[in-house]
This record gives C-alpha cells, sequence and structure tokens, in this order.
C-alpha cells in the first residue's frame, strides 16, 4: 500500500457500513479500471489516499462481507 495527495475528483462513495453521522467514514473510488483502488477519510479528503492493489481489496471487501472481520 502506498500513500499519495492525488485522486481527489471524480466519483467518491461512502461505506455502505457508515452511519452517516460523519464519524468513522471510508469513501473509495471503485470506478476506475486499473491495479489499485484509492481510498480515502471522509472527515480529512484533502489530507490525501491510500492506494490499495485491486485483488487485496477485493480480499478485504470479502472479509467484511462474510463476517471474516467482525470487529471483535
Amino acid at each position: 500500500m502506498r500513500t499519495h495527495h492525488d485522486g481527489s475528483a471524480g466519483e467518491w462513495r461512502a461505506s455502505s457500513y457508515s452511519d452517516g453521522s460523519g464519524g468513522n467514514c471510508l469513501q473509495v473510488r471503485d470506478d476506475l479500471t486499473g491495479e489499485a483502488v484509492p481510498v480515502r477519510d471522509s472527515k480529512d479528503p484533502g489530507r490525501g489516499t491510500l492506494t490499495v492493489p485491486a485483488p487485496e481489496w477485493t480480499a478485504f471487501v470479502t472479509a467484511v462481507k462474510t463476517g471474516v472481520l467482525n470487529g471483535s
């Protein structure tokens, strides 16, 4: 993973696990084609993005959806 300050333009979407209260919310650009998925903190979007390799992002999302990462 690497951090960079690009990717502010475009369609960011909030995590479906976000409650909309402005707390711990993650935004993602999964509408891009390529080998990486940019992720950012919705509270501080100007701070930059974390770029995650697409296969690792897919594995993370699958783990969350299947309960492997249940927050305990």
